[in-house]
């Protein structure tokens, strides 16, 4: 962690036409395009789609039903008439009754309409816009759980991209040296091994610079399967820059979701007083058989029709809705104490982070004392190693206490602008 480092003036070191064709990405652009990139994201249109074919049919609860049946019954037993009358003193009497048919045959067309259902359909539909926010929310909530990756590699590879800049110009002051000590070789002024050890320094740094490559490869490749973004080597990565005033205001996904699913409780409540309400139907059969409708003394086919209407009350049902009330007053309770639960660790983990952003902020401004001192002990030790009063390797040790110095600098710059963006993610509010 000590070599990764803050890259120094990225647009003087990079020509304007190279500007032009690099990418600039920032934190915000790769939560925005994870959100819409992600295997989740499209479950919310999804869930959407879901919801409103079901409202659909809730609605479609007040339009009539309307049911075909047909049946054919053989009865063993019908009443016969025939005896009784035919002990009546009236000729002919007995024969103008006939006996019910043994078979009875009908077709009919069923109608019934829903005059008033106790705001069951009303409610039905509250219920399913409750659950059509619950599922939307979490899976807003799953995906927030990303930002947590994205940094992860994104702040990487801003380590990464600032200590190759700084390597690159620690290369270039070393092999500025060895070329400008090679005449005081030719002359006998400085010994060979001087330059031995500044040659091996070159090569390490060469060397991390390969490492820093490899690292940044890899890193890219995962934080573009994050963002569904075309990332390359050659993409700029700018560093956040939130405000120094960080409110401590929770607006967390996880939290709303605790109020939407009390809300979905509450929708449930009233599906359950709804079932308790009177209920009217009006109904209507049209028909065709043998005998025609109750008229059981026809024996011909012939059309008929009733209509009429009905009223359903469940007056006593066993304290049963009672109970299901309790039973989503206590799950309420349940999601209260989980929502108190996930606020207090939020706290406190907001505590947490602000203490570790004011002690980044104390840091960096010792840092700044520290490099301005080692900037002039290197610059005094290579004047002393031009005159000879001190080794290559001294003098070495100095250069590298001066790039120690700035290394933990811009460490200390991109942790502090992590530790803020942190901060944020906790507190669920959106980063500009």
């Amino acid at each position: 962690m000590k070599k990764i480092v803050l890259i120094l003036l990225i647009a003087i070191s990079l020509g304007p036409n190279r500007l032009q064709a690099q990418r600039i990405l920032t934190l915000k652009d790769c939560y925005d395009h994870a959100m819409t990139s992600n295997a989740l994201a499209g479950e919310k249109t999804g869930y959407s789609d879901i919801s409103k074919l079901k409202d659909e049919n809730l609605v479609r609860g007040w339009l009539p039903t309307l049911d075909a049946n047909g049946s054919l019954v053989y009865n063993s037993s019908v009443i016969d008439l025939s005896g009784v009358l035919g002990s009546l003193p009236i000729p002919g009497i007995a024969n103008a009754i006939k006996p019910l048919p043994h078979e009875q045959y009908k077709i009919t067309l069923d109608i019934n309409q829903v005059i008033y259902d106790g705001g069951a359909i009303k409610g039905a539909r509250e219920l399913e816009k409750a659950d059509l926010s619950v599922n939307q929310k979490q899976t807003e909530t799953d995906m927030y759980k990303l930002r947590g990756e994205i940094n992860n590699y994104y702040f990487n590879l801003l380590l990464l991209a600032r200590q190759k800049e700084l390597l690159n110009t620690y290369l270039e002051i070393i092999e500025k040296q060895i070329s400008s000590m090679q005449s005081g070789i030719n002359n006998g002024v400085i010994i060979k091994s001087d330059i031995d050890i500044l040659t091996s320094e070159k090569i390490n740094i060469q060397q991390e610079l390969a490492e820093n490559e490899i690292r940044k490869t890899s890193f890219i490749k995962v934080l573009s399967n994050l963002t569904g973004l075309e990332i390359d080597t050659t993409t700029i990565f700018i560093v956040p820059a939130p405000k120094d005033e960080l409110s401590n205001e929770l607006l967390r996904p996880e939290l709303q979701l605790f109020d939407l699913r009390k809300g979905q409780l509450g929708a449930g409540l009233k599906v359950i007083e709804s079932s308790r309400m009177p209920k009217a139907f009006g109904f209507a059969t049209f028909g065709y058989g043998n005998p025609p409708g109750s008229n059981f003394f026809k024996n011909e086919f012939a059309p008929y029709y009733v209509v009429g209407a009905t009223l359903k009350w469940n007056i006593f049902d066993w304290n049963k809705s009672k109970n299901e009330k309790q039973v989503i007053s206590f799950q309420q309770s349940l999601i209260e104490n989980r929502k108190k639960d996930l606020t207090d660790n939020l706290n406190r983990l907001l505590v947490s982070k602000n203490a570790e952003i004011i002690s980044l902020k104390d840091l960096i401004d010792r840092d700044n004392e520290l490099i301005a001192l080692r900037k002039k002990i290197t610059a005094s030790s290579k004047s002393q190693y031009q005159n000879g009063t001190v080794t290559a390797t001294e003098y070495l040790n100095q250069l590298n206490s001066e790039r120690q110095a700035l290394i933990n600098n811009e460490i200390h710059k991109i942790n502090l602008s992590m530790a803020m963006i942190e901060y944020l993610n906790i507190s669920g509010k959106e980063i500009e």
